[in-house]
């Protein structure tokens, strides 16, 4: 596909002739949304459903999701969130299947707005049992190069750049991104945010800055503007403290079996060689959970997701990835701001 032109007005209002304008952008969006459908499909993913109101949104600590309440024909109350991911509900589908599947679903972020986020946007979730990080590596990359023109042009902080899509993407782990781009060695810091600000050359830690608020200030700073330039980079193997829902690596119990991928500058999307002990999930999920209480205390609180847990075991070795829908079609298109390939945003 050749990329359409680039409209002259970049408004997401609700005026039609902004529409109109931005008519481009939004075929292609639809154009892309078959694609990727034909070719998960044609793998044989399923297509499924989860519901968008959930007693439990998710345990992220710093995304927060949107309140409400649902009533029940005799008056009852029960609180409810719109999810910030259809993670949980898709993985007690594989867990009852064993079947690979996949989601185009609406998801919900609060407080979040720029260039690159909306409050709702739209998240291609896919989950492939019996197969590692390596293999959906694999599938995401034959399923970006599918959909996305074989070379794009792009522009970004001082440079003018031609991302190539048809050669192999790059892989590169956490260490080594470190190391090649902050001068770090930073596996033998973890935990301590002083020996990492010695080891990248910071003067000082930042008032109450820990060792993850100086290792993701690094990556944005640092490692982030110089991956992903010509080619796409998948940044493999993180730092165990930031698994989420991943496995640790076997070989290497410092590090996550997670992934994260990176084009034009562009975070695209997170990935994970999926956890399936319901113990050390409980204990991660605890830890986000007093993590968060302690960062936002007026945020309203949520059970926890028991079935999500009881599902776990019975869920096969498998690996999933949720990828920004939205920021594909952007970078697709020549788009600068997500609200070009939205129909209507507020």
């Amino acid at each position: 596909m050749s990329s359409p032109a680039i409209p002259q007005t970049h408004s997401a209002h609700a005026d039609p002739n902004h529409i109109r304008d931005r008519l481009p952008f939004l075929r292609r969006r639809g154009l892309m949304t078959r694609g990727i459908r034909a070719f998960l499909e044609a793998r044989g993913h399923i297509e499924v459903e989860t519901p968008y109101a959930v007693p439990a949104p998710g345990e992220e600590v710093h995304l927060h999701p949107f309140h409400t309440v649902r009533e029940t024909p005799q008056g009852e109350q029960e609180n409810l969130f719109l999810h910030t991911s259809p993670e949980f509900a898709m993985k007690r589908i594989v867990a009852a299947t064993g079947l690979p599947v996949f989601q185009f679903a609406r998801v919900w972020r609060n407080g979040e707005q720029s260039a690159l986020h909306a409050p709702e946007f739209t998240m291609l979730e896919w989950y492939h049992p019996d197969i590692g990080l390596d293999g959906l590596m694999d599938e995401t990359e034959a399923l970006i190069r599918a959909v996305l023109p074989p070379r794009l042009e792009h522009t970004g902080p001082g440079l003018d750049q031609t991302l190539d899509i048809q050669f192999p993407f790059e892989r590169l782990t956490m260490e080594e991104a470190f190391r090649r781009h902050a001068g770090v060695d930073l596996l033998p810091t973890e935990g301590d945010a002083a020996a990492l600000a010695q080891a990248a050359g910071c003067c000082t830690l930042r008032a109450g800055e820990n060792w993850e608020d100086l290792f993701f200030r690094l990556l944005l700073e640092r490692v982030e503007p110089a991956i992903g330039r010509t080619r796409p980079t998948f940044l493999t193997h993180w730092p165990a403290s930031q698994a989420a829902l991943a496995r640790r690596d076997p070989t290497d119990p410092r590090v996550a079996l997670r992934f994260e991928l990176y084009a034009a500058g562009v975070e695209l999307a997170n990935a994970f060689e999926e956890l399936t002990d319901a113990k050390e999930q409980r204990r991660r999920f605890q830890a986000d959970r007093t993590a968060r209480k302690v960062l936002y205390p007026t945020r309203p609180d949520w059970p926890m997701d028991e079935s999500l847990l009881d599902a776990l075991p019975h869920m096969p070795p498998c690996s999933g990835i949720a990828l920004g829908f939205d920021r594909l079609v952007m970078l697709s298109c020549g788009a600068r701001r997500i609200q070009d390939v939205l129909w209507l945003s507020r």
